[in-house]
């Protein structure tokens, strides 16, 4: 019974190895393809890029006096129109200056009196060859220094005067207060700047976004483009604006270059803030009703067959060693990390900057024959799909996308020699 049991062992294994041989033999000779119908459609090519939101206009309300600050009449999201109160400094300080520029101005007008007497009679005296020269020249200098005094106490007593008004702290637009940043009984010190006190937006119905664009995309951007974006506190809505300036002045942050691009945007409902994180594409180029294929479809390329790669890499072996390291190079034949590099960019384009001369691969139908390249003229893309701007390929032909394997059917639950038709789902890509 043992020996029974031994050869029924030996006789499953033996076709359990037979059965995976011969599927693994027909699945490598027998590959099957995932393809993609060649259709009309639209293509949007977008930027990406990341700005915060802000008010159109706004004004930072501070203070030219120190003091402390007496009373508050305004808070955080308060309207307020241009000319209302918003705050008050002891005013006490203030006050006395004014009262003593008061004081200084009487006493200069009273000097200006005494100099003025003494003027004339230093004259009278003259006029009767009583009085010297010198005496009449420095009545006439005490009268005209007087006079001086008493244009400098009014000076004294005018910014005394401007030191008290600016004291109440006056809005300057219309608005809305969206900062605060001193309480009451704390000191405004203003030395060589304004200590701020109030920020006040204009207008919340009408923002901007200030997004940040790398150098290698500013040059497809025009003012007046149409710009999509989102904001992480309404992940679901999408809201829309326009490029209204691209400014100059760039930005260089660990070597990399930045354009502020300003983007208008209307607010009616008051569901953007200032200060929020924007997500942008700036849509740069559009088309309508065009051919376009899967970007996959760019990417692919079929295995060679054994004879024939054999034969490749004695060639290129052979090719190799007699060239010097500057052809090899330029044939993109080298080896490790850059010669990969080399062969994915010549096979997809080079990422962003594709090539105008593209090929890709089609089949007369789905898993008949071999792929057959065809040269082909890339335009725009959108990341999913890339315009067929010229070339042989025509409406309605299969592009291959990629190369479903027997691991990939199995993981999928399928039978592994089943056909995989265009958009085949559970298909491994092998690029």
């Amino acid at each position: 019974m043992r020996k029974k049991s031994f050869v029924w062992i030996g006789a499953a294994v033996a076709v359990v190895v037979g059965a995976f041989l011969v599927l693994g033999g027909r699945t490598k000779s027998e590959p099957k393809y995932r393809t993609a119908k060649v259709e009309k459609g639209d293509i949007t090519q977008t930027v990406a890029a990341t700005g915060t939101l802000s008010a159109v206009t706004t004004v930072k309300v501070g203070s030219v006096v120190s003091g402390n600050v007496a009373a508050l009449h305004a808070d955080f999201n308060k309207e307020v129109k241009k000319g209302d109160l918003l705050a008050e400094l002891d005013p006490v300080p203030f006050q006395e200056r004014v009262a003593q520029a008061r004081a200084t101005l009487e006493k200069s007008e009273v000097d200006v009196r005494n100099t003025e007497i003494g003027l004339r009679r230093q004259k009278a005296l003259w006029d009767e060859k009583l009085a010297a020269q010198a005496d009449l020249d420095q009545a006439q200098a005490n009268f005209d220094s007087a006079r001086a005094a008493v244009n400098q106490s009014k000076a004294s007593l005018a910014q005394a005067e401007t030191d008290l008004r600016n004291s109440r702290i006056m809005a300057p637009i219309d608005g809305v207060v969206v900062d605060r940043q001193y309480d009451v009984g704390q000191p405004v010190a203003a030395s060589f700047t304004a200590p701020t006190i109030f920020t006040i937006a204009q207008d919340l119905t009408k923002m901007q976004v200030s997004a940040d664009v790398s150098e290698s995309d500013i040059g497809m951007c025009k003012v007046g483009q149409p710009v999509r974006f989102t904001v992480d506190a309404y992940p679901d809505q999408t809201f829309r604006g326009k490029i209204a300036q691209i400014r100059l002045n760039a930005t260089v942050n660990q070597n990399v270059v930045t354009y502020p691009v300003i983007i208008e945007v209307s607010n009616p409902e008051l569901a953007l803030r200032p200060s929020m994180t924007a997500n942008v594409s700036i849509d740069v180029a559009t088309v309508h009703d065009v051919l376009r294929i899967p970007n996959a479809a760019l990417r692919f390329r079929p295995e060679e067959k054994e004879g024939a790669s054999t034969a490749s890499a004695s060639s290129s072996s052979s090719s190799s060693s007699g060239a010097s390291p500057e052809e090899r190079a330029a044939r993109g034949t080298g080896t490790g990390s850059t010669g990969a590099a080399r062969q994915l960019d010549r096979s997809a384009g080079g990422g962003k900057g594709r090539r105008p001369g593209q090929t890709v691969y089609t089949l007369p139908s789905p898993q008949v024959g071999d792929p057959a390249p065809v040269e082909i003229k890339a335009g725009i893309t959108d990341g999913r799909f890339t315009q067929v701007a010229g070339g042989e390929l025509k409406e309605g032909a299969l592009v291959v996308v990629g190369l479903v394997t027997a691991k990939a059917d199995a993981s999928a639950g399928r039978n592994p020699m089943a056909p995989a038709g265009p958009g085949a789902p559970g298909g491994a890509r092998r690029f």
